[in-house]
């Protein structure tokens, strides 16, 4: 999840549909009708969107299509609900204005469009605002989660992305787990009581995010256990595992009881699925067998701009959820 980025597409990269192993199986007509659509987004409400639904609720993130979709948000929720997509996630949710976001959440409703994670912690997710057992730090940190409290009503979200921060290369790692537990104990003291789920997501130290506390997926499990609530679950980002750790489905089952989101990029270039080395169509079958009817975020960036680029995502997606 590098917060900053990862929205940057690359030009000089091939699209998907007509490269990878994934897209190139896309079928004729999932292709024609992707090369069909409008530019702009025309359903009315109601969710009934001029394509299927997707088998999974994949959820693009705001300007992912700029230019099919147009740039304001609510018309990209058009158009995103017309290609059978079944959510929408916005990272950045609480920097937008309460009139945006119950736009927004009004607008997810009417589409029948599920609403998924927003950055819960910006200020506190960078630094070593957990380890360290700061009554500062937690303070600042429950003062995010009361005001996301608000900002989760507005826009219809039940799960928020919690990052843990940064290690203190002074304090031994049994401490530093201890009073991050005790941090997200009285998060979860917060969120409980509305029914919200701060999700952590443990970030891969070796190409994006080196010297944060949450790396790996075991980790994350531990901490979620001892914990010990409902508000306080595991968002599994498949393109950091598969960098952190690999071994992408076994970890997905011995996790599974604490996961309750997924989001996704192909490895390397964090781009869409069918640009790189991870088998997404098993994967999301996998996830699917199980009866996962959460959000799988698009956390990833294209391999081409503009509007093929969009397209080529869109058929990168029906090629991945064709099992």
């Amino acid at each position: 999840m590098d917060r900053r980025d990862f929205l940057a597409t690359s030009a000089a990269i091939t699209a998907a549909a007509a490269t990878s192993g994934v897209a190139s199986a896309a079928t004729g007509a999932s292709a024609a009708a992707v090369a069909a659509q409008p530019a702009t987004g025309s359903s009315g409400g109601g969710g009934a969107g001029s394509q299927p639904r997707f088998k999974l609720k994949y959820a693009p993130h705001d300007g992912q299509f700029g230019a099919l979709g147009g740039k304001d948000v609510l018309d990209q929720l058009r158009f995103i609900a017309d290609q059978g997509f079944g959510g929408f996630e916005d990272n950045g949710m609480m920097g937008r204005s309460p009139e945006q976001q119950e736009a927004i959440g009004s607008t997810l409703a009417r589409l029948g469009l599920t609403m998924g994670v927003f950055v819960c912690n910006m200020e506190t997710a960078w630094g070593p605002h957990f380890v360290r057992g700061n009554k500062d730090d937690r303070e600042k940190f429950l003062s995010q989660c009361r005001a996301a409290v608000d900002v989760a009503k507005r826009c219809g979200a039940k799960w928020m992305t919690c990052v843990p921060g940064t290690l203190e290369a002074r304090l031994e790692m049994g401490y530093q787990t201890a009073n991050v537990i005790d941090q997200l104990r009285f998060a979860c003291e917060i969120f409980e009581p509305h029914g919200l789920i701060m999700v952590l997501e443990p970030l891969n130290p070796w190409r994006d995010h080196p010297n944060m506390y949450l790396s790996k997926i075991p980790q994350a499990f531990e901490v979620c256990r001892a914990v010990n609530s409902p508000s306080c679950k595991i968002l599994f980002d498949i393109y950091h595992q598969q960098i952190a750790e690999g071994n992408l489905i076994p970890n997905i089952d011995l996790a599974w009881s604490e996961i309750a989101y997924f989001q996704c990029g192909d490895n390397p270039g964090r781009r869409e699925p069918g640009t790189g080395e991870i088998n997404y169509r098993n994967v999301f079958r996998h996830i699917h067998a199980k009866g996962f009817q959460g959000v799988v975020g698009m956390e990833h960036g294209k391999s081409k701009g503009g509007e093929d680029g969009e397209r080529a995502l869109i058929a990168a997606y029906r090629a991945a959820d064709d099992f």
